[in-house]
């Protein structure tokens, strides 16, 4: 996409920065429609990854999107043929949503030219904190509004997140695109009919819950008249999941074209079983519900689902968690017992719970 033209040089022009992770990248999409939908005077560009751009694509006229290609940009030297590239827009906000080394470099050049520069604060400090004290700390604040906070005191402005908001404009996005793609996959949904989506998977071991667990899961809710769609991603993933496959249980992987076709497939379901991972936020932001399972992480760290309630966690408050808070330590006591001992039986009542029929 292109970036906005100088015609618009009276309005303010944001520069916003969030390069990974996926989960993370999903985290701002609501931040940043209900920022642009309650602000049109403010003109935002949006730089992530390349193959994350799908994700904003559902979003006001007044965002925009550049996609890139780290490798592009490696180094000193790339980042400053990034920064020369962007400064041409004459941006005079800029929102740092990651500070890694990265984003630290750009904003410095950006400040150093007089740009007025935002940076996410992640709470290191308290989330440290909160590492084996689950039981008795507060819960954080959650990373979508340490996110809102930025733009609030980078533009000096108030703005609510809005969780119906988003749902709303992704019902229309619906309604206005074409599922046949995605029902040649899918099939047609029959009047009453339940699907429901599972992403075993994580980035850390100790954020998942057992794989031989979880595909019960699978089967009792089949059993139960439930339809069931696979979501994972690499090739020991997609092999681990088309042996979980029969008729009403169907692996995506492999089988739909790109992260847009995902997301979309998410939107027509009832709801979505998931790690502490990408996909629980993709599907929250697409406006779908949610049943998350949580382990080694906690939902206190501010990581929860957007929109989404304590109803919507199955976890076992345990002395010892969070091991960490992002899932990357070993288990203590070397069993993870945190995950086991949640019985499959257990999110499949939670998910009739979720998914029975409002009275």
């Amino acid at each position: 996409m292109a970036l906005f033209s100088k015609k618009e040089s009276e309005l303010t022009r944001l520069l916003v920065f969030r390069f990974s992770a996926m989960g993370d990248v999903a985290m701002t999409v609501p931040v940043i429609h209900s920022l642009a939908s309650q602000n049109s005077n403010i003109r935002i560009t949006v730089v992530t990854r390349k193959r994350f751009t799908p994700m904003y694509e559902w979003m006001p006229a007044n965002v925009n999107v550049m996609g890139i290609d780290l490798d592009d940009y490696s180094g000193i030297t790339g980042l400053t043929k990034l920064y020369t590239e962007l400064k041409k827009h004459n941006f005079n906000a800029v929102a740092d949503l990651h500070d890694v080394i990265r984003t630290k470099y750009l904003r410095f050049c950006f400040r150093l030219a007089g740009v007025k520069v935002g940076v996410i604060d992640k709470g290191r400090h308290d989330k440290k904190a909160l590492i084996g004290n689950s039981t008795s700390a507060k819960a954080l604040p959650l990373m979508t509004e340490r996110y809102a906070d930025v733009f609030r005191k980078l533009l000096n402005i108030d703005f609510k997140v809005d969780y119906n908001g988003r749902r709303a404009v992704m019902e229309r996005f619906v309604l206005q695109s074409s599922l046949s793609e995605i029902r040649k996959f899918t099939g047609t949904k029959a009047e009453g009919e339940k699907w429901v989506g599972i992403a075993p998977f994580a980035a850390h071991a100790q954020k998942v819950y057992p794989l031989n667990k979880m595909r019960l899961v699978a089967n009792l809710l089949l059993e139960k008249g439930y339809k069931v769609f696979l979501f994972g991603a690499g090739k020991e993933e997609s092999a681990e999941l088309k042996t979980w496959e029969c008729d009403g249980i169907k692996s995506t992987c492999g089988k739909l074209n790109g992260l847009r076709d995902e997301l979309l497939l998410m939107t027509q379901l009832d709801l979505m079983i998931s790690m502490d991972s990408a996909n629980m936020h993709m599907a929250a932001m697409v406006g779908t519900k949610t049943l998350s399972i949580w382990g080694a992480t906690h939902p206190k760290a501010g990581f929860t689902a957007y929109g989404q309630g304590t109803d919507n966690i199955i976890d076992i408050e345990m002395p010892c968690r969070p091991c960490s808070i992002y899932g990357n330590k070993p288990c203590q006591f070397g069993d993870l017992r945190c995950m086991n001992q949640i019985e499959a039986k257990t999110i499949v009542d939670r998910v009739k719970e979720i998914t029975a029929p409002a009275n």
